[in-house]
This record gives structure tokens, C-alpha cells and sequence, in this order.
């Protein structure tokens, strides 16, 4: 190959088997900005109130990102429960870890949020209304994938449209991750027929995590996802009451006091119950 010849096929990326790659600038096929779909992405922020109040921009692009990190998750936890499903444990916990670390960018998240003062929400928080976190449909299906499915929630909310309804309604009707876990256990011979025989054969992983090493490290990982979702759930309520106080939320929920409520919800009773029981 001539200087020439390999100088083009340095630009071109010709991995010598007929498939030309363009890298740099002089290719001109992609670039970084139509990769990411940058002009799409950077024009979806629309403020509502005229002038713009100064702190609805950040108020929109935290909850935008939310979404896209709630899409991320969704992505990683349905590769979670195939992994488990197919046997694959070391992928499912590796994925796993993924899901802990995307979950604390969720929680440290609120940080930014609260730079914002009540007085500077108050600026714009009429003009959202109805629309509120709780009709968030990837919120829901992260819950109901990980295994708290709410089917009362399709009645609670009025605002969804068909397509999200159907999503959800996939969702309440596809397994779980905790029902992936205990088809790992029953796989590896456990007894699983009911709670009581599921919560034995976590005992029993439990005391022999030699034998059982990948189960009790699932086990561990899916305990973690659902502690990092409480801590969630805890550092939104707080920062919605030094945000609003006690007012309603602006989708007619009783805002704080429903936050509250959501506080003692467990993806997997049966794993903290196991504590208790070591």
C-alpha cells in the first residue's frame, strides 16, 4: 500500500474488509451534533410563562433529564430480568451496579433543584398546572417492572393517553424482577412455591453463600435498588416541602402528604424481612 493509499484509508477507517468508516471532519457523514440529535434536544425546552420567569428553564431540563435517566433504567433493568431469565447472572449483576449509579445521579440531582428559591417557583408553578411528576409513565413502569405494579394507578390518573395506558398495561401484565430472581432460585433447585418457601430458600442462600454466591449477590443488588429508590422517595419529599410546603400538587395530589405516603413502599419485602430473620 503507498503513503497515499494508507493516509486514505486512515481517514476513510477501511478496516480492510470493504467497510468504510469516516472519522474526523473530513469524512462529514456524522457529527457530534447530529449523533445526539442536538438541535431536536436543545429546542424541546419551552417556558410557559412570558417573560420567561428566570428558574423555569432549570425547572424544565431537571425534570427532562429525569426522563431520560428514567428511559436509561428502563433499558437497563429489562436487560436485567432477561439476563436472570437466561442465566446469566454475573451480566445481571453487572447491570445492576449500573442501575445503583444512575439511581444516586437521581438523588444528588435534587441538589440542583433546590438552588431554586420557593419564591422563584412560585414565579412560574401556576402555569405548569395540571401537569405534575405524578404523570410521569417511566416512573411507573420502572416501579411496576421492579416489582410494586399499582394497577389502581390507571384509575387514579385521567391525563394518560392511549398509548401510555397500554404501556402500562404491558408492564402490570410482563413479569418482574424479583419474579426473574426467583426463577434464578427455583433454576438452582430452591423451593419457590410460595412466600414462605421463597423466605426459606433465601435463609438457606444466606448461610451458604459459597454454594450460593451469585444468588446472594443478586439478592444484594436488588435490596440496593430498592434502597437507593427509598432514598429517592425520601430527598423528593423533603425538598417538595421546603419547596411548597404543605399546598396541593399542581396535578391535584395532596403533594407532600402523597409523597409521605409512598415513603414505606418495598420492592421486595421478602429480602428486608430476611434481615430479621439472620
Amino acid at each position: 500500500m503507498s503513503h497515499d493509499d494508507a493516509r486514505a484509508a486512515a481517514i476513510t477507517g477501511d478496516d480492510s474488509g470493504g467497510h468504510m468508516v469516516s472519522f474526523g471532519e473530513q469524512g462529514a457523514q456524522l457529527t457530534y451534533g447530529s449523533y445526539l440529535s442536538l438541535p431536536q434536544l436543545l429546542s424541546a425546552q419551552h417556558p410557559q410563562t412570558a417573560p420567561p420567569a428566570h428558574d423555569e428553564l432549570l425547572f424544565i431540563t431537571i425534570h427532562q433529564v429525569y426522563e431520560l435517566w428514567f428511559q436509561q433504567l428502563l433499558h437497563e433493568v429489562g436487560e436485567v430480568r432477561t439476563a436472570m431469565q437466561d442465566g446469566r447472572l454475573w451480566w445481571a449483576q453487572h447491570l445492576l451496579q449500573r442501575v445503583h449509579v444512575i439511581e444516586r445521579v437521581l438523588v444528588q440531582q435534587v441538589d440542583v433543584l433546590e438552588t431554586m428559591t420557593p419564591q422563584d417557583f412560585l414565579e412560574f408553578r401556576q402555569r405548569i398546572s395540571p401537569a405534575s411528576g405524578f404523570q410521569s409513565v417511566q416512573f411507573r413502569e420502572l416501579e411496576f417492572v421492579s416489582g410494586a405494579k399499582d394497577p389502581a394507578y390507571l384509575e387514579r390518573f385521567r391525563g394518560l393517553t392511549e398509548a401510555e395506558e397500554e404501556r402500562l398495561r404491558v408492564r402490570l401484565g410482563e413479569p418482574t424482577l424479583w419474579d426473574a430472581f426467583v426463577g434464578v432460585m427455583a433454576a438452582a433447585g430452591l423451593p419457590v412455591e410460595d412466600d414462605a418457601a421463597v423466605a426459606a430458600s433465601l435463609r438457606v442462600v444466606a448461610h451458604d453463600r459459597d454454594r450460593h454466591a451469585a444468588i446472594w449477590a443478586l439478592a444484594e443488588a436488588l435490596l440496593q435498588h430498592d434502597e437507593l429508590a427509598a432514598s429517592w422517595r425520601a430527598r423528593h419529599v423533603v425538598m417538595v416541602m421546603r419547596m411548597i410546603g404543605g399546598k396541593s400538587g399542581t396535578g391535584g395530589s395532596s403533594g407532600a402528604a402523597y409523597l409521605r405516603s409512598r415513603l414505606p413502599l418495598q420492592y421486595y419485602p421478602l429480602l428486608w424481612e430476611l434481615r430479621s430473620e439472620l
